[in-house]
This record gives structure tokens, sequence and C-alpha cells, in this order.
């Protein structure tokens, strides 16, 4: 076993408390001094870990972060039950909003880049309890998503053969999770690196494929355009009948669209350990701004003659219905690549956010301790025992599983970005108070306090009126 060191939070200096500060007044009362050199933005090791994380490693983290599981799979119930214009204005909409909280935590994380992200400003610019109660929010959403990733990918591997051995693949991923994991993070960011570019040459050639085959690219020579918005219509109706079915329909696309847009709280996780936060982060902030919205053209309530259920994804209806032979298996291959690498992301962020909760001690000290490297090795520990969830599947169906965890998850992701919110109206708050110019800020939001209080009365009207 490596050998272990134990991390304690750093005092705050002169210059590198933007980066360290542990108290939100220390950090408003010294004015970073934003000056035409660089060496403040090269910080040292942060709580234990290391910034070793180039900028191609981080900008495509962001990216893979913004492009989930959820876009290729889950997806397709929601367009039976909305039509394809509820589930195209409800990604809209929702990512609006998204892009005001995006703006939020981009403009205290590229200011303060330390180890726990927005789980430790929410604990120090808000309160102590709200900390803890994000944190281990933020954890469970985490840990959650791991086993959710595993059954997600044995649904996929189905469309080959109904008889996959579904305990084999659960532990195969559990184990190359935990190897990834468990050495320097550079393994981790070489890893994601590679695998998030796979995400998005396979959105790439996904929107490529819709774009062709509605201008009759395909062997049935059907060119069918927007025909599916017409008949059986662009607005499903979803429990009720009528314009309520209609607009029921269009809050399970809003429900599902909570848990699929996401993105601005992983980039804050990776700051503690980038190289150069405050140009990488920043840029990387940006690129979530750009994050692509899928129209989804895909044939509306059709049916595939395949047997294995990795045909609940719109486009592998579409390549079965138009008689296209080989892409399916293609797009099914990089969609299980795409998949694993979205529960290697989650192992991180996971590992991290109980990290960050052991520095504010809010989680057990000995989670604290640290291999040579900058490997919190005893949160990796902890973390790996969640993903064996998974094998639930084998007693109940993977879909049944897939719905209880993103249910979960979901409620989590909208009470994080809940807190984001509080989190920057106070930080806004105190700069107000203590006459610190954000000016001089790193990055500085738009619009701002008005686009936080939107984002938080937003938030706040999902998790309270739509159910799950």
């Amino acid at each position: 076993m490596s050998k272990t060191q134990d991390s304690t939070p750093g005092s705050v200096t002169s210059r590198a408390s933007i980066e360290k500060a542990q108290d939100a007044s220390q950090c408003f009362e010294t004015k970073p001094e934003i000056d035409g050199g660089h060496d403040y933005l090269q910080t040292g090791n942060t709580d234990g870990l290391q910034r070793s994380l180039t900028n191609r490693k981080v900008q495509l983290s962001a990216i893979g972060a913004s492009i989930g599981t959820a876009l290729f799979m889950s997806i397709g119930g929601v367009l039976i039950k909305a039509g394809p214009a509820s589930l195209l204005l409800a990604f809209v909409t929702y990512n609006i909003f998204l892009a005001m909280l995006n703006n939020c935590i981009a403009e205290m994380v590229v200011y303060m880049p330390v180890s726990g992200g927005f789980i430790r400003m929410a604990g120090k610019w808000v309160d102590d309890a709200l900390g803890f109660m994000v944190g281990w929010n933020f954890f469970l959403y985490q840990v959650v998503i791991i086993p959710f990733e595993i059954t997600a990918l044995s649904l996929v591997l189905s469309y080959w053969s109904d008889n996959i051995p579904v305990g084999a693949i659960c532990g195969g991923c559990i184990v190359l999770y935990g190897l990834l994991n468990a050495f320097t993070v550079k393994v981790y960011g070489e890893s994601e690196f590679w695998l998030s570019g796979g995400k998005v040459v396979l959105l790439f050639i996904l929107l490529s494929f819709t774009f062709i085959t509605m201008v009759g690219g395909n062997p049935q020579h059907d060119v069918y355009g927007f025909r599916h918005w017409k008949n059986p219509g662009a607005f499903a109706e979803f429990s009720s009948t009528g314009m309520l079915g209609q607009f029921e329909g269009f809050l399970a696309a809003l429900w599902a669209a909570s848990f699929t847009c996401v993105g601005p709280e992983f980039v804050s996780i990776v700051a503690a350990e980038a190289k150069h936060p405050r140009i990488y982060i920043k840029t990387a902030y940006k690129i979530v701004y750009l994050r692509i919205l899928p129209t989804m053209t895909a044939i509306f309530n059709g049916e595939t003659g395949h047997s294995g259920s990795a045909a609940a994804s719109p486009y592998i209806i579409a390549m079965g219905n138009l008689g296209i032979g080989v892409l399916p298996h293609i797009i099914t291959a990089l969609i299980s690549t795409t998949i694993f690498a979205a529960g290697n992301s989650v192992t991180y962020y996971g590992i991290r956010s109980l990290y960050g909760l052991a520095i504010e001690g809010r989680a057990p000290k000995f989670l604290r301790k640290t291999t040579k490297q900058g490997v919190p090795i005893y949160c990796v520990a902890v973390v790996m025992v969640f993903p064996f969830l998974s094998f639930l599947q084998m007693s109940s169906g993977s879909a049944q599983v897939l719905t209880w965890l993103i249910n979960l998850a979901t409620g989590c992701t909208i009470v994080d970005y809940i807190v984001i919110a509080i989190t920057y109206i106070c930080f806004h708050r105190a700069t107000v108070v203590q006459k610190f110019d954000r000016k001089s800020l790193p990055y500085r939001g738009w619009f701002q306090p008005y686009s936080a209080w939107l984002a938080l009365i937003w938030e706040i009207i999902i998790i309270t009126f739509l159910r799950i």
C-alpha cells in the first residue's frame, strides 16, 4: 500500500488566500492583486491534492460532464410521454436557467478554486449547516449515479443478447472504476480526456445521422422531415387528455431535463486539481454555455424489431425503423463507451466530494489521508462500496432500477442548484457590504444578483410542483 499523509486545511496568506482562504471575511478583507503577471495563476498543493490536470483534460472533462447517459438512453421514454415539441421547449427552458446557475458558480470558483468546490463555499459564505447538508447531498447524488451508469450499460449491451452476464458486467465496471481512480489524478485525467472525446464524436454522429435521414438519406429514401411533429403531433398527452395532458407531458419533459442537463457543479470539483485554475476553469465554464441542445427528431412512438432493451434510445428506434443494419451496432458500442466514461466521472466526483467533507470536518478524519500522488485512498475505498447497488438489477428489471436511481438523483441535483444560487446571493451581498470591487475578480458574472434570484426561484418551483 502506498504511504499516506494527512492533509489539513492550509492557513490564509496574503496572496494565496485567493485560493486557500478558509473564512469568507478573510477572503473579502484581502483584495486580490490582479496584475499583468501570471504567478498568481499557478497555485500550490490544495489540501493534499495535486494540481496535475492540464488544460485539455479540464476542458474535455467539462464537455464530458455536460453530455450524460440520459441524453442517449432515458430520453426515449420522455419523448413518448411529452412529444418532440414539449421535449424541445422543456430542454431549452431548463438550460436558460442552468446558464444562470453556471454564471453564478463560475464567478465564485474562478475566484476560489478550492477542494470541494461549491460545497465548501456554501459552508463558508452561508452557514456551516448548509455546507454539511449540500456536501452529503452531492455525495449521495454521485454515488447513486455510479450504479445507474452500470445498470444503463447492462441495458445497452442487451441490444446484442438478452442473456448477457449482468453480474460480470457489474463486477468488471467496479474493478475498472476502482483502478482508474486509485492512482494519480493524471491517470483519471487522461482516461477522461479520451472517453469524453468519444462522447463528442458520438453526439456529432447522431446529430449528423438525424439531419441526413430527415432529408432522405436513408435506405427507404423517406424524406420524413418534421412529419412526426404533425402525426401523431408535436405535443403528446400524458396522464390526462386534452391541453391538460399536453401540459403534463411538458412537465414530465421538464423533470427529465432536470436530470439530463448538468455540468457547472462538476467543474467546481475539478478546480482544485487544475494546474492554472484561473485560466483553465474560466474557459471550462464558458464551454458549458456552448453545450449542445439536441432536437429529438426520432420516430415518435416508434417500435423496433430487436429483442434487446437498448432500443429505448430514440436513435436506435429510428435506425431500426428506417432499415439501417450496421449503424445501430456501431452506435450501441459508442454509447457503451460513453456510459462507462460517465460512470468513471461520477466515481471521481464522489471521491473528491467526500474528501472535501473530510477536510471541513464534516466526515471522519481518517478520510483526509492521501497517497504521495495526492489520491484520497480511503475515500476511494468508501465510494467503491456503492457501485455494488448495481447488482439490484439481477432481481429487479434494469428499467425499474434505472427509474429508482433517476428519481433519487434528480431530486439531489435540484437541491444542489438551489444551494448554489443561495451561496452566490450571499457571496454577492458580502461584496456589496464590504465594498469589494467585483470588477477586480478574475471572472465576473452578468446580470447579478438578479440571475441568481431567478435561478433560485425556478429550481424551487421545479422541486416543489413537479412530482416524480
